[in-house]
């Protein structure tokens, strides 16, 4: 099954973390990367597009402003990611002209893929960049990145970049062997699961919480965005960067790490987007059929379903659909503001025009704009 998957996988996002790239001496660990730069260049040879995504900007940066540990607030992060980025990209520059490969930087927020227009100018450039034979390193911009729009982690960025580019297949490169029934390192007996058939809660529990003083992201972050990418019909790969030839022997069909087989019914490009990317701003609340047959049929929210709403939000914005008890079972993207959608909630839609004294459309969300989470 894993040959068969790999061989079909032409365009790949590889995500390397800090804990891969971070060096105790001088912040980066160049020989790893020049043999990371190798290992892409092959892949490149055989046919394959890459998409870099890699950490190690604030790792690489810190020293300089006397940190030990990972910085703790976000000016710290930011002024180390200034200081490292550049060089993090020279050091990946360095490596990949070793083997006639040219990198390009991009610097990513939450904002420039909530922003449609944004997202679509970033998919062009990225495109240009992998047919003109342009390896891309993607990073989060943490120079300028804010709580309100940070990804928060790589793993995450990773997820949405897949979706962004429509890769075939997200690698993520992490310090251990893959994904374990327990964390290996308080557990002894903790075992290594090849395969992972489908992300349940049971999978999302036993990630638990890994993190460390280098990187922002533990293995809970990983399996969220395995499951992001799985949403979108796409595989994942965990594997120890750390071992050299790790990367093409997963590629040569070698039971490498941990394979995460997509989801049975993946979403279309957009409604991945609506799920994941864009933060909601509102909650609307619906009362008991209303959320039965959105949940099951997939169909367009109406006013007259409606029972509640909460928060400010203007038309066009994404929200929390509800179930009666609160609990958010769908998102989607609003025809109505929320002041409109409390003035018309539990009327017909024939109604609307009569009330607000106009009509955007029948539906408060359209079912091609709703998510069922």
């Amino acid at each position: 099954m894993r040959r068969e998957i790999l061989k079909k996988v032409k365009r790949v996002v590889v995500k390397i973390g800090s804990r891969v790239l971070a060096s105790p001496e001088n912040g980066l660990d160049t020989a790893l990367i020049g043999g990371l730069a190798a290992e892409i260049a092959q892949m490149r040879a055989d046919g394959r597009e890459v998409i870099l995504v890699s950490s190690g900007a604030v790792a690489a940066g810190r020293r300089e402003l006397g940190l030990g540990d990972r910085p703790r607030t976000i000016p710290q992060k930011q002024a180390a990611a200034a200081i490292g980025q550049s060089r993090l990209m020279r050091a990946y520059e360095d490596a990949f002209a070793t083997h006639g490969l040219t990198v390009a930087q991009i610097l990513l927020t939450r904002e420039d893929l909530a922003n449609r227009q944004r997202f679509q100018n970033a998919r062009a450039t990225l495109d240009t960049l992998l047919a003109c034979g342009i390896v891309p390193v993607i990073n989060e911009n943490d120079t300028v990145v804010v709580d309100e729009i940070k990804f928060g982690d790589n793993d995450n960025l990773s997820a949405l970049v897949t979706s962004l580019v429509e890769a075939h297949l997200l690698v993520i490169m992490t310090d251990i062997d893959g994904y374990y029934d327990a964390d290996p390192r308080k557990y002894p007996d903790a075992r290594l699961v090849p395969l992972v058939k489908a992300i349940t809660r049971e999978v999302e529990q036993a990630a638990g919480d890994t993190g460390s003083s280098v990187g922002t992201g533990g293995m809970a972050t990983k399996i969220a965005a395995a499951k992001k990418a799985g949403q979108f019909g796409v595989a994942t790969v965990m594997l120890n960067g750390r071992i050299a030839g790790n990367l093409t022997g997963a590629f040569e069909g070698e039971e490498i790490g941990t394979l995460f087989l997509p989801a049975h019914e993946s979403l279309n490009r957009r409604k991945h987007w609506i799920a994941h990317t864009l933060r909601p701003t509102g909650r609307i609340i619906l009362d008991a059929g209303a959320h039965q047959v959105l949940a099951r049929h997939g169909r367009s929210l109406l006013p007259s379903g409606i029972t509640g709403v909460e928060g400010k939000f203007s038309r066009g914005d994404c929200v929390r659909v509800c179930a009666p008890d609160g609990t958010e079972f769908a998102r989607g993207i609003v025809d109505y503001s929320g002041e409109e959608i409390g003035k018309i909630l539990g009327h017909k839609s024939g109604e609307i025009e009569e009330i607000l004294g106009y009509r955007y459309s029948d539906e408060i969300i359209h079912r091609d704009n709703l998510v069922v989470l």
